[in-house]
């Protein structure tokens, strides 16, 4: 079975990434290291956002573990019900993707095609930054039963196989942590599991040798993302230089240190997080009657997940 401590790591790391890299979104490379040039960073708020404010990411991994718990399992008209009535109360922030998504008045299961097939376009990470909680939610339930989930919720607002492939990925990779297994190692045998159309890419992206500066797309795309988050990863040694060497990164720095702490935390596990990150996180929950989530919320959200079954 997952192991409980890892799941309130990958929940917890995620939305600790989430709230670092906000104040550094769309900088340049190094800003992290400009403004914290010991390496010993801070939830320094800017750009809008508070101190240990969450965005987006965190907002919608919280709506989408609770709806999974609330409704006893996946309910997919459930959980685009939940997002929709976030994105309609006006969230500090927003992907442009998913608020198009959201907001076009497309019935569930058909709204993220529609999008895809007028644009042509949707392999934003919007669906990895989200994935934390429900990750640990069907851990349990072993590889192909997570890997499917993943799919189905990123299609919600994704419709290009690329985004569900990253999410399912990253649902394996989680899985294998919260077993106390290497994730790096699961690589191979997860990338067995991606649809064919997609998994040369996706291989490329996850290689060993791949590095951020070989990223042929801005790390809002769902494959640098998840290639950044898993060097990140594989170049360090701790969750906090993992999650320093991610915003150091530039461009997404919220999603890509989410996602990375997501994967960070599993693997390392909550101690790892430094005290100092999560005494001031907090993630508002717009549309949902001013509810504000502290880290001892995020903690208790992830142990429900993870003993649900």
């Amino acid at each position: 079975m997952p192991n409980t401590d890892r799941a309130v790591g990958a929940v917890l790391g995620s939305a600790v990434g989430d709230a670092l890299g906000a104040p550094f979104e769309f900088g340049a490379p190094g800003v992290f290291r400009e403004r914290f040039p010991d390496g010993v960073g801070e939830l320094c708020g800017g750009g809008g956002w508070d101190p240990g404010e969450a965005t987006d990411d965190t907002q919608m991994a919280v709506l989408l573990g609770e709806s999974l718990l609330e409704r006893g399992g996946l309910d997919l008209p459930d959980v685009f019900a939940r997002f929709r009535r976030w994105a309609a109360a006006d969230p500090k922030d927003i992907g442009l993707q998913t608020e198009q998504v959201l907001s076009g008045g497309d019935a569930w299961d058909v709204a993220a095609a529609l999008h895809f097939q007028v644009n042509g376009r949707a392999a934003g990470n919007g669906s990895l930054m989200r994935a934390s909680t429900s990750a640990v939610y069907f851990a349990a339930r072993g590889r192909h039963e997570t890997m499917t989930a993943a799919r189905r919720i990123a299609a919600l607002t994704h419709g290009d196989g690329a985004a569900w492939e990253g999410t399912a990925i990253l649902h394996e990779l989680v899985r294998v942590a919260l077993l106390g297994e290497n994730p790096l190692a699961a690589l191979p045998a997860t990338l067995a599991e991606v649809d064919r159309t997609h998994r040369e890419r996706w291989a490329t992206v996850l290689a060993p040798d791949w590095h951020p500066d070989d990223a042929t797309e801005f790390n809002g795309a769902v494959w640098p993302c998840l290639g950044s988050a898993v060097w990140a990863l594989r170049t360090t040694d701790s969750f906090e230089a993992a999650l320093v060497a991610a915003v150091d990164l530039g461009g997404d720095t919220d999603t890509v240190a989410a996602v990375t702490g997501t994967l960070a935390g599993s693997v390392y596990g909550p101690a790892a997080i430094p005290a100092r990150w999560t005494s001031p996180l907090h993630a508002p929950l717009p549309g949902f009657a001013d509810r504000v989530l502290r880290a001892p919320d995020l903690r208790h959200l992830a142990i429900s997940l993870a003993s649900a079954h």
